[in-house]
């Protein structure tokens, strides 16, 4: 009964972590889509029309294109007249300051210069000033008119009439019955009394262009109710792509209120909803194991959100063209960390939730479903950057080559086909190298580990692994030595062999810290010999928890450090316990001393790595090289491990285990051999 609880407690809480993955991602994705009312039509110019024949539910105006609008608009402000007040007061003040100021003459000058310089100024004021920025605005047309206001009347008049602050003042010191004075002028700063007296008058100008703009028809034609818009399989020209807009502008006009949104938001969840669901019910029936790994999760959906997101931003916000995103990038990491058909059904689920906003979305869907695949196929797996270079070419031209067979298909004439759209392409494949370095940040956020990755931790020139080669050259070679063995049993039962080599190379990097407690270092004194058992015990069992003290200290993998954790598991120091129980036949041994830490391997690499490091570490002791000698201790040490249950709980079956036994007896017999003894030369 309990056990039934367990497993009922387990379903339900399974099925609820499902579906709040779902409703999540559900949500993220549909809050982040655009909301556009009516019917959702897409066509191009030159294009024929894919729907069925569409006929008018009512009667709607045809709209003028925004660049016919744009031009008219245009034409009449062209000829637009400005309103400027004339400020009769301006002239006044400005005169009774400038007599005020030269009340007893204008030093070097005849008495009468006064008056005339008055005179002038009064004329100018007379014609009319403008502020010179304004004025500099009619400057390229000397036909240009504006409306003077002078009282209750408006004139047009010709700009050329009027002045400039700039050119009243050198039209007064050009006057011929001042140039005489015209330095003893300059130094009256003249242009200190002509001020603008021509005034704009922005309420009355922008009232008058907003009447002659309003005056504009939005309309040049009309489609009655029933009226058949355009056929299908016809081809959309200007005029009907004109007709069409305006079809749609009407419809959403029409349907603009709340519950049109509504219908739309609702439409997108369901759409959404069924696409995730279908995805979650793959992974729960084919990848269940990947619900038990949170960082696995966690980027599958991750993956499967973001590009959606990034669609609707570039829809809604008319960003790039969406054939710029490397959408192709999913497939390429999914592949990498888990397998090829994840990858192709997620970039699937992807790709049909990113066609629901898009503008041509069967085009969308044969290309980007190309470029899934290829991006599959060209990268295996991810061991060198020129793989992604390659991949990312692949890509590029997969897609511009099935893009280009589909215009071909729709479009009679090679002369209207969209070259455009093919540098696209190429920016698309250029994005998709970045797929390299980002890598490293999906490692670093979800916890995955790569193949590149794995390729630069296992180089023995350098880090770690140089200075376990001069620290403790005899665990180096033991540990080359076991990432051999446990590499080809890898292979052999379909494990990761670099994951597995890798972890090998590692496993005993917590020897460094006292590596003359272990015998491949010794060279004739074992310090063991004057130690207390349970001291000698404490010392070899400390190269585990060292190990993962150096492995983080040097910032290595989790994965790696689980190598570390497991290699013994929760076995024991064998050698120090017997010796120690036969000293003491009378006590009862506490094996917690002598005990490992563990845990017991919880993965098929892991397995790995303890079978092929016992089996090599005890391997040294034998006396004699034979096949039968090399049998029997690799079915003693790997049969003895089973039955202390250390494979219980990782998914090794008894043939894998089988598989592994023959892979290391074959190999210890190659390593262990008997050479032929070469003969001596006889002396004559």
């Amino acid at each position: 009964m309990n056990q039934n609880n367990i497993h009922d407690n387990n379903y339900w809480r399974n099925m609820l972590t499902r579906s709040a993955l779902v409703l999540i991602t559900v949500v993220i994705i549909v809050w982040f889509m655009p909301r556009t009312q009516g019917e959702k039509f897409h066509y191009e110019i030159d294009k024929p029309w894919s729907y069925k024949t569409l006929y008018s539910e009512y009667e709607f105006p045809i709209y003028k294109s925004k660049e016919a609008l744009e031009h008219e608009k245009d034409s009449v402000m062209k000829f637009f007249q400005p309103y400027y007040n004339y400020k009769a007061s301006v002239e006044k003040q400005q005169l009774n300051k400038f007599l005020q100021a030269f009340a007893n003459g204008i030093p070097g000058t005849p008495a009468n210069t006064r008056s005339v310089i008055a005179d002038r100024l009064h004329r100018l004021y007379q014609a009319g000033i403008m502020n010179t920025p304004e004025y500099g605005e009619f400057a390229s047309d000397s036909t240009r008119m504006i409306r003077l206001v002078k009282g209750k009347e408006a004139q047009s008049t010709l700009v050329n009439c009027i002045f400039s602050t700039r050119s009243a003042y050198e039209a007064l010191l050009n006057d011929k019955s001042l140039t005489a004075y015209r330095i003893e002028l300059n130094r009256c700063n003249l242009d200190e009394y002509i001020e603008p007296n021509v005034v704009y008058d922005k309420n009355k100008s922008e009232t008058e262009s907003n009447e002659l703009i309003s005056g504009i028809a939005a309309a040049d034609g009309v489609v009655k109710t029933n009226e058949k818009i355009i056929d299908r399989g016809e081809k959309v020209s200007a005029y009907k792509a004109r007709v069409l807009d305006s079809y749609i502008q009407e419809t959403e006009r029409r349907t603009s209120m709340s519950n049109a949104i509504t219908t739309t938001i609702l439409g997108q969840t369901i759409f959404v909803f069924i696409l995730i669901t279908l995805f979650t019910c793959y992974l729960s029936l084919f990848r269940r194991d990947y619900f038990e790994k949170p960082r696995s999760i966690a980027m599958l959906y991750a993956m499967v959100t973001l590009f959606p997101i990034l669609v609707s931003l570039m829809i809604g916000h008319i960003f790039f063209s969406i054939y710029v995103l490397p959408f192709a990038m999913v497939p390429i990491f999914i592949r990498v960390f888990t397998d090829s058909r994840t990858a192709f059904i997620a970039h699937t689920t992807m790709v049909l939730t990113c066609a629901v906003v898009v503008k041509n979305p069967y085009e969308f869907i044969i290309v980007q479903l190309v470029a899934g695949l290829v991006a599959i196929y060209s990268l295996r797996e991810l061991t060198k950057r020129s793989q992604l270079f390659k991949t990312a070419i692949l890509v590029a031209l997969a897609s511009s080559a099935v893009y280009l067979a589909l215009q071909l298909i729709q479009n009679n004439s090679v002369l209207d086909i969209d070259r455009d759209i093919h540098s696209y392409f190429a920016y698309n494949g250029i994005l998709l190298l970045l797929a390299y370095p980002l890598m490293y940040l999906i490692e670093k956020t979800f916890g995955f580990i790569s193949d590149v990755t794995l390729f630069e931790l296992s180089n023995t020139n350098k880090g770690l692994l140089r200075d376990l080669s001069e620290v403790a050259p005899g665990t180096f070679q033991h540990s080359i030595t076991v990432g051999n063995l446990a590499a080809e049993i890898a292979n052999r039962i379909e494990a990761n062999s670099l994951l597995v080599r890798t972890g090998a190379l590692y496993h005993d990097i917590g020897k460094m810290t006292n590596p003359v407690f272990f015998t491949e270092n010794q060279a004739g004194h074992n310090p063991h010999n004057n130690m207390p058992y349970q001291e000698s015990a404490r010392i070899v069992i400390s190269h585990v928890t060292e190990g993962v003290h150096i492995a983080e200290k040097n910032n290595l993998p989790n994965i790696i450090k689980e190598f570390i954790l497991t290699h013994h598991g929760k076995g024991l120091t064998r050698y120090f316990y017997i010796k120690y129980q036969n000293e003491h036949p009378d006590e009862i041994v506490d094996k917690t001393p002598f005990s490992y830490p563990g845990p017991n391997p919880f993965t098929r690499e892991q397995a790995i790595l303890m079978m092929a490091d016992a089996v090599e570490a005890a391997s040294r002791s034998l006396n004699e090289y034979t096949e039968e000698s090399i049998s029997q201790l690799v079915n003693r040490i790997i049969d003895g491990q089973v039955a202390e249950g250390y494979f219980s709980t990782c998914p090794i079956t008894f043939h894998d285990i089988d598989q592994a036994k023959q892979v290391l007896i074959e190999r210890l017999k190659s390593i262990y051999h008997t050479r032929v003894s070469y003969p001596t030369l006889k002396k004559e």
